[in-house]
């Protein structure tokens, strides 16, 4: 039984005992080299994972800047139409006119957004969106009458069209599946943001006097688009829409860098040259999109019914009046001081940007539509007590305190769900081919909503009182929960390019649903 390699001078314990010695240290020698190997295989994982979160979530940052623009215009104007109308002489119809044309260009920005970022890019329909801001807001800051104000909003509300429309498409689109919830929440996100942004800056400047104090806060509206120019030389072109081009090399160097994992990028980039009607490198002949738009399949129309149906419900329910005309509101409700109602309005900014926050941690665990169920429900539950604390508690305290806890309310619900996701659904839906012009159409739908509600509030009220206003909300709110119970699919882990299956396959997202129960899974996994 002796060991090969035994000495010949060594007794056979020595020699065992060196045996097990060599034996021992081979053993020893080579685990460290396999578990370094584990080690330095994993490290390199997880710095990979690290970085590409912080690339695509500077992306979404950055792509989201343009939204600060609207939030801090609707902000913003809440409190400065007190002091342009007090400076400029303007009457109350102007007043109506002055808030609501935004939404009403922003629609034609929305509109030609589509088509537009089809033909130069994402990436660069943003910048230019950014250029017509600030020409706008520009000629708003320093205009002499109300006529050239006007030119200066219709200019911004363009911009602004093109802004909202795209950054939630080009974030979709550059997103990985598992974040693309909460990265295209971002854009609203930011739009809260502006409208904090907006409420604070009408409180800090109005000691100002009434000639410069409204100019000031407008000028301070162009400062967001500036940092636009520097996120050019960061944020990359969208993968989807370099592959439409038939740059398929550039595109998959863009999914290297927001992707986690390498060896899904060229799975990954297999689905969407197939979405975008590639073979072969060359594109597949289709009708023009705007025939497909017009004449659908059925599973196209599906997705327009639903992407186009969702961004009307997001407006009709009231959330740009409340916003827009929150001093109004809290006048109606009893306080009379000009800087007690800029103050409620802060409450109001800050409310909505923490709950926007809440839904952004959530929207990719609990899903979608759980939290349109919460969202929709709630906005009508606290709209219906606001009209009902206008209409018979007057101006005491009990009254106002109601009415501030409501329309807080209000905006808290309103941005845990159909603020953010409204933007989600309509950027993942739609299919490569008709994403960017249907998503524009859905904007489109959106920007006329606001504007004819923010136009046609006061007059409104003077007919049928804001107490009547926000109980017509609310019920325009409790339709919004039966759009979403039968119209509205759970789109929650899927790729876009699944999404697109979904609806091809009706019967199948209708059994496999989340239904009106199930919104109880927001409670147990939050």
């Amino acid at each position: 039984m002796g060991l090969v390699g035994v000495q010949e001078n060594g007794n056979g314990e020595m020699a065992l005992s060196l045996g097990n010695k060599n034996k021992y240290k081979r053993m020893d020698s080579e685990l460290p080299d396999d578990f370094d190997d584990d080690d330095a295989s994993h490290h390199h994982q997880l710095e990979r994972k690290k970085s590409t979160r912080k690339y695509v979530l500077a992306c979404a940052i950055f792509a989201s800047l343009n939204n600060v623009l609207l939030g801090y215009d609707v902000g913003v104007m809440s409190g400065a139409i007190i002091f342009i109308q007090e400076d400029l002489k303007i009457t109350e119809v102007q007043e109506e006119v002055l808030i609501g044309i935004l939404s009403i260009t922003s629609l034609l920005g929305s509109l030609a957004g589509g088509r537009t970022s089809d033909i130069i890019g994402r990436k660069w329909t943003m910048a230019f969106a950014a250029v017509v801001f600030q020409i706008g807001a520009a000629i708003m800051t320093l205009a002499p009458s109300f006529q050239v104000l006007m030119i200066g909003r219709t200019l911004a509300g363009v911009g602004i069209g093109f802004g909202v429309m795209i950054s939630p498409v080009y974030i979709a689109e550059i997103s990985p599946t598992v974040d693309r919830g909460s990265l295209t929440s971002f854009p609203e996100i930011f739009i809260n943001l502006g409208i904090l942004l907006g409420y604070v800056s009408n409180y800090a400047f109005s000691g100002l006097s009434v000639h410069t104090n409204w100019r000031v806060m407008l000028a301070v509206g162009i400062l967001p688009s500036i940092f636009i120019g520097f996120a050019l030389f960061i944020i990359p072109e969208s993968p989807r829409w370099l592959v439409m081009q038939n740059r398929v090399d550039e595109a998959r160097s863009v999914l290297l860098k927001t992707n986690e994992n390498e060896k899904e990028v060229d799975e990954k980039l297999s689905e969407i040259v197939k979405a975008a009607g590639m073979t072969n490198g060359e594109k597949n002949e289709e009708k023009p999109v705007w025939r497909e738009l017009l004449s659908p399949s059925p599973s196209v129309r599906r997705m327009l019914i639903a992407g186009f149906g969702i961004q009307c419900f997001q407006q009709i329910t009231g959330i740009d009046a409340t916003v827009y005309y929150s001093p109004e509101i809290f006048k109606d409700a009893g306080i009379k001081s000009n800087s007690k109602l800029l103050a409620a309005t802060v409450a109001v900014g800050v409310t909505k940007t923490v709950f926007i926050l809440i839904a952004t941690l959530l929207v990719d665990r609990v899903g979608r539509k759980p939290l349109l169920y919460v969202s929709t429900i709630g906005m009508t539950v606290c709209l219906f007590i606001l009209s009902l604390s206008l209409a018979l508690l007057g101006n005491g305290q009990l009254g106002i305190a109601l009415v501030v806890l409501c329309v807080c309310g209000n905006v808290a619900f309103f941005s845990v769900g159909m603020g953010p996701i409204c933007w989600i659904l309509t950027s993942e839906i739609f299919p490569l081919r008709l994403r960017a012009q249907a998503s524009a159409l859905g904007a489109v739908g959106n920007r006329v909503c606001s504007g004819f509600v923010a136009m046609s509030f006061l007059s409104l009220s003077r007919t049928i009182t804001v107490a009547g206003n926000f109980f017509l909300f609310s019920l325009l709110s409790a339709l919004s929960v039966l759009f979403v119970y039968k119209l509205v699919p759970e789109t929650k882990g899927k790729s876009l390019e699944q999404i697109e299956l979904l609806f091809q396959n009706h019967n199948e997202w209708q059994g496999s649903e989340m239904e009106l129960g199930d919104s109880e899974h927001l409670v147990q996994k939050a």
